[in-house]
């Protein structure tokens, strides 16, 4: 079922966070670990990898010394933005039906200016 992997490619506690970060261009591994302090390395890694592996990030190796890595938001990756919004802005809606608004943070994933 369609929905089926769509879920599958995006779940996991980081992804769409790691993926917002990446909307707006290249980073390299040691940028995403500042701007996302509380995961670590290792999973990190481990999120990037996955999100490789479905065609949503682009890993570049740069032949530098030492070697530099960049990841960037495929296309396809880009094409989760809406459907990332719409998932945190519903998650919002149900917090607040259920009267749980108090332990929801806000969307970090924004429409972005000219988008």
């Amino acid at each position: 079922m369609p929905s089926e992997r769509a879920l599958k490619v995006i779940s996991g506690r980081w992804k769409a966070v790691i993926l917002y970060h990446l909307f707006d261009g290249p980073r390299r591994l040691s940028q995403l670990r500042r701007l996302v302090p509380a995961i670590s390395q290792k999973v990190l890694i481990q999120q990037l990898r996955e999100m490789e592996e479905h065609g949503l990030v682009h890993r570049e190796i740069f032949r530098e010394v030492p070697p530099r890595v960049e990841y960037s938001a495929t296309a396809l990756g880009q094409s989760l933005e809406p459907v990332l919004l719409a998932l945190c802005e519903w998650g919002q809606r149900h917090a607040q039906e259920l009267g749980e608004f108090d332990q929801v943070g806000d969307c970090i994933i924004r429409p972005r200016q000219g988008a």
